[in-house]
């Protein structure tokens, strides 16, 4: 029988298959606990994160807790004894995630690349450096970067659309710069400047002249240090705009510096020597000093492990423990190193990139370069554009693993463009050249069989 129009026109044929459009709010909870049943335990944190339903079915089922027990070698239903409490749990999950971190530099690597900057080239008058995409800070899934074109640059870590633009005073050169949630804090020639992340001009510039060449800069709220030319750091209050304080540090130009919780200043010299003083108090509390007495070109410091990392235009690495003030590894790993990060919480590998663009991985407790990559040579793969509107187009690329017997002036220059800056996320690392481009080494272990993915999971049930 064909059904008619309540108002007597034509027949209304019923479709035959038609499916009943079905959201994921809509799957009930024993399909999404079959699903969630499917996925590693990373995904399985992530959708715990997605809503309110979804965190209150994978706590209800203990997903996580029988996940992470049969993982270690238990049961698929943990005893009474062994289960877990949220802080307990969310500490080995943590733990879990450092080891993964750690585990994804031995596999394989991807390479995403896009134009960042301008292409102009200009020079950082106090270090005769070129500065064209100069230095990179990622956090809270997104990237920061500055460079020669006077403007800084907000990406998101996903989509790599460009999120926000900041520009620079007057055509004053960025030096260095940081950021958080709420702002962003630049280090513009002799004068600090803070712009809000709601898109308002800059709020604060400090009295021209109060900075001698400022040359580095940190900051923890309320404050903000400048390491400058003069051998001093110069300490801000961010909100009077006044120098509360100068701490003389060195006696060469501090290159680069670290603030640590506790409230001291780490700062590095153009004469080799590192300097901790105390941030309140102005006072010196030790000295430390790199053997070859090259320039100090970045610092790094741990808070979970309280080592302290250093490399230097000599190509040097080193680590010191700073509960013992001593040495624990230096090693020549580069012609020269300009950055070195590691993952916030990992106390296992740190990341280390320089002139001759090779990207390394250490071992943070032995110095041992545990892993080493450049670039492959080979076309570009499929170009992605991100954003329509700013006409992003990134590119794919793959990396290639090198060995410690590897020459690397046998790799074309083109393969491994010179390091600048780097910054080190969840088993990912952005890099910026002396070029054009900021580039994305996403690392992965290599897929075994069996693996799920939500989404495709998800989208197979509705559409059953």
């Amino acid at each position: 029988m064909e059904g008619t129009s309540s108002g007597g026109g034509s027949p209304v044929k019923k479709r035959r298959g038609s499916r009943v459009a079905v959201s994921i709010q809509g799957v009930n909870h024993d399909i999404l606990c079959m699903i969630f049943a499917l996925l590693d335990i990373f995904d399985l944190v992530r959708c715990s994160a997605v809503c309110k339903s979804w965190n209150e079915v994978i706590d209800k089922y203990k997903l996580l807790q029988i996940l992470y027990h049969k993982l270690q070698g238990g049961s698929m239903v943990p005893s009474s004894k062994s289960c877990f409490s949220e802080r307990s749990l969310k500490a080995c999950i943590e733990q879990l995630a450092m080891e993964h971190h750690r585990l994804s530099f031995q596999g394989l690597t991807d390479i995403e690349q896009w134009k960042g900057h301008s292409i102009r080239l200009h020079v950082n008058h106090f270090s005769n450096l070129p500065i064209r995409a100069g230095k990179c800070r990622m956090k809270m899934g997104l990237i920061l970067t500055g460079g020669g074109d006077k403007v800084m640059r907000l990406w998101s870590l996903e989509s790599y659309k460009c999120l926000e633009e900041h520009f620079l005073p007057d055509l004053a050169p960025l030096v260095d710069f940081d950021f958080d949630e709420n702002k962003i804090v630049g280090l513009v020639r002799n004068r600090m400047c803070i712009w809000r992340r709601n898109g308002k001009r800059s709020i604060f510039r400090s009295r021209e002249g109060t900075i001698v060449n400022g040359l580095c800069m940190s900051y923890i709220d309320p404050e903000a240090v400048v390491g400058c030319e003069d051998g001093t750091a110069r300490v801000f209050d961010m909100y009077s705009k006044q120098c509360s304080r100068i701490i003389r540090v060195n006696s060469g130009p501090v290159r680069c510096l670290a603030l640590s919780d506790d409230q001291c200043v780490i700062t590095g010299s153009s004469l080799g020597n590192i300097t901790i003083s105390g941030l309140s108090s102005g006072q010196q509390i030790a000295r430390l000093r790199s053997t070859d007495n090259a320039v100090i070109r970045t610092l790094c410091f741990n808070p979970c492990s309280q080592l302290l990392f250093a490399g230097s235009s000599a190509g040097y690495a080193f680590c010191w423990d700073l509960r013992t003030m001593r040495t624990l590894w230096r090693n020549r790993i580069s012609r020269d190193v300009y950055s070195m990060q590691h993952l916030s919480g990992d106390t296992s590998t740190i990341a280390a990139g320089g002139t001759d663009g090779v990207l390394r991985i250490l071992d943070q407790n032995t110095g041992e370069v545990v892993a080493a990559y450049v670039m492959e040579d080979s076309p570009a793969g499929p170009a992605l554009t991100s954003s329509r509107k700013t006409g992003t187009v990134v590119e794919r690329k793959k990396g290639r693993r090198i060995t410690e017997h590897t020459h690397i002036d046998s790799i074309p220059s083109r393969c491994r463009p010179p390091i600048s800056c780097l910054a080190v996320g969840m088993q990912k690392v952005v890099t910026t050249n002396n070029g054009k481009y900021i580039k994305m080494w996403k690392f992965r272990k290599e897929q075994t069989s069996g693996g799920f993915n939500v989404r495709n999971l998800m989208f197979v049930y509705i559409n059953i």
